[in-house]
């Protein structure tokens, strides 16, 4: 029926017949369908994710392996040590390590199956190793990092990459397998001592781990180590990616040690000593070079010594510093100590008569000088010259009213001058030597001890003695080193040694003028010491040596002890030798030599002038009518 005319839907009338109306999609099945797909999804994750964590995860496991970040040390460059005009004693220099990953050389990662091999043979000439020891290492399992070889040069690890670029290289147009891609380096500073066995017993060296194993390397270890730092990167089949990002803790180097030693003193006093000890046929010797002023030790040496470049070369038991650590009866050097003792308690002058038998008995003994003589008439003054042991105990029992009052007095005296107490260098092994308290001495030592039998010291001890006379009664303690230069540059002095009056400056003077006739007078025992144009204070020394391996006395210390210009003191040289078996064994034959050569070239070395002044000539013999002893 047709439309009444301005009939219109929506106006109020009924629509068309026949039309249903527009109606919305039910919302159940599209929700039934969204359901479905994200039920698939999470099946499908689920699945992924058990064959990751269960199904293959050993095979994702070797992948992360090859693929990851890896955390290397830093070493830190260890502190240079240098003599105290600057030049280099001990320094380092640049040097690898060289590793490997053994996990990159199993047939999986190099294609290969012999990788191990190949890479051994490539390596043994380079590495100067033994080809099967590193086969056997780079096929180690269980483990990711193998150490091939330690601190090889710069030229080394180039010639290792020059191989390995060509192998690539190879490998990347299809021929051949890239067998070293496992082999990598870790920077690891060597310690050189370009001098070689010079002061080599004084620096020690550095031991595998990088720790100081003696000597100063030891003594001042945490000085010269600095700290070490780390690096973590990410690596890929042995190679870093260098878009994933580096952290890096910067290694502090350590500080720089500035010792008091004069490498060309110490050339010299070396030489001197390692010529002797040859010559001599003798355990052993050193040779000490002290400024008077300053306590600074100039020279330490050691013969035979060793070369710290190389160690395998070298007994461990040579590995010390027998001028700290041997403890040595020291024999008539340590007269001056009675000497000193005597004059400054008032007991006696160097012209004070001394009537010195041929045999003494005291306690359980009868004692004797070195050589058989008929009754000396001496003055104090010619008992030193001529060094008696006699007339050495005969002055010092005059220090008590009794024996016992006489020991306890020479006892505070050995003590002031140093013996018995630490020298202040704090070397390792250093021994304080041996000095019995004076009740505890027996019969024989309380009379033995004034010439030096039954007490020890160390030569850097005995040459503090005669420094302390030198430096007009004020005991210095020694030192060896003079300063310090940080990582920042500054430079730090060492403070101020300790400092103690031992006897008075008139005592000391009068000593050093006694001292001289030992060398000068022709009736002392040291004229072997005399040096033209310079006036020479010394003293002889041959004591009876203890065998360290019997405990008994076998064989000789011989020694040498003084200081130049004798008038106006700089420098103090002491001398021993242990157990010289060809030749003299008296210390004015075997040391008095070195004293002279040693002394002669150390002042030359100084720019030290004579003084012009003539020498003092203290009476040796005694006249009549003189004070006796």
């Amino acid at each position: 029926m047709p439309r009444p005319a301005g009939s219109r839907r929506g106006d109020g009338g009924e629509p068309p017949r026949g039309r249903s109306g527009l109606r919305l999609a039910q919302p159940r099945p599209r929700l039934r369908l969204v359901a479905l797909g994200l039920t698939i999804v999470m099946v499908v994750f689920t699945g992924r994710l058990l064959q990751v964590q269960a199904v293959d995860a050993d095979a994702y496991v070797a992948k992360a392996a090859v693929n990851r970040y890896i955390t290397v040390p830093l070493a830190a460059e260890r502190g240079t040590v240098t003599d105290r005009d600057g030049t280099a004693l001990a320094s380092t220099v640049d040097a690898y390590d060289i590793t490997a990953d053994p996990y990159l050389f199993t047939p999986g990662q190099s294609g290969v199956r012999n990788a191990p091999a190949r890479a051994a043979a490539l390596l043994a000439p380079l590495l100067d190793e033994d080809e099967r020891d590193l086969a056997r290492k780079l096929a180690k399992t269980g483990t990711r990092y193998v150490l091939l070889a330690k601190q090889r040069t710069p030229r080394v690890w180039r010639q290792i990459k020059d191989e390995k670029r060509k192998l690539a290289a190879e490998a990347a147009k299809g021929r051949g397998a890239n067998v070293l891609a496992g082999i990598y380096q870790e920077k690891h500073p060597k310690r050189v001592y370009p001098n070689r066995q010079l002061a080599g017993s004084v620096l020690g060296f550095v031991d595998a781990r990088g720790k100081g194993g003696a000597g100063v390397e030891a003594r001042l270890d945490k000085q010269l180590a600095g700290e070490d730092g780390k690096i973590t990167y990410a690596q890929s089949g042995g190679r870093q990616v260098p878009t994933a990002g580096v952290r890096e803790q910067a290694a502090k180097p350590g500080s720089d040690i500035e010792l008091t030693l004069d490498r060309d003193i110490q050339w010299a006093a070396q030489r001197a000593i390692t010529d002797q000890v040859a010559r001599s046929k003798a355990d052993r010797g050193y040779v000490i070079v002290q400024d008077t002023r300053s306590g600074e030790v100039l020279a330490m040496a050691n013969a035979p010594g060793f070369d710290p470049n190389d160690l395998s070369r070298t007994d461990a038991a040579a590995l010390g510093n027998p001028a700290v650590q041997d403890a040595y009866e020291p024999g008539s050097t340590s007269k001056l100590m009675s000497m000193a003792a005597v004059l400054e308690e008032g007991k006696a002058t160097p012209r004070t008569h001394v009537t010195v038998p041929n045999r003494l008995k005291r306690a359980d003994r009868s004692f004797a000088d070195d050589v058989d003589h008929p009754t000396w008439q001496l003055t104090l003054n010619g008992v030193l010259a001529k060094s008696s042991n006699i007339g050495t105990i005969l002055a010092t029992e005059q220090l008590g009213d009794t024996q016992a009052r006489a020991n306890r007095v020479l006892y505070d005296y050995l003590r002031k001058f140093g013996i018995g107490r630490p020298t202040g260098l704090g070397l390792p092994g250093e021994t304080k030597g041996i000095l019995a308290k004076p009740g505890e001495w027996s019969a024989s030592q309380q009379y033995t001890i004034p010439f030096g039998q039954g007490l020890s010291l160390n030569a850097v001890q005995a040459a503090s003695i005669y420094s302390t006379i030198a430096n007009g009664g004020v005991r210095v303690t020694p030192s060896l080193v003079r300063g310090t230069t940080g990582p920042d540059g500054r430079y730090t002095p060492r403070s101020e040694p300790g400092k103690q009056r031992v006897v008075s400056e008139r005592t000391a003077k009068t000593l050093a003028r006694m001292l001289e006739s030992v060398v000068d007078d022709m009736e002392g025992t040291g004229t072997t010491a005399k040096l033209p144009g310079y006036r020479v204070a010394g003293k002889t020394g041959t004591a009876n040596r203890v065998d360290p391996r019997t405990g008994g006395y076998k064989g000789y210390t011989s020694s040498f002890a003084g200081f130049a210009p004798a008038d106006k003191p700089r420098v103090t040289v002491y001398c021993a030798v242990q157990n010289p078996t060809k030749g003299s064994y008296f210390g004015s034959d075997v040391c008095g030599p070195v004293y002279k050569q040693v002394m002669r070239f150390t002042l030359k070395s100084l720019q030290v002038p004579p003084t012009g002044a003539a020498p003092a000539r203290l009476p040796v013999l005694a006249r009549s009518g003189q004070d006796q002893n």
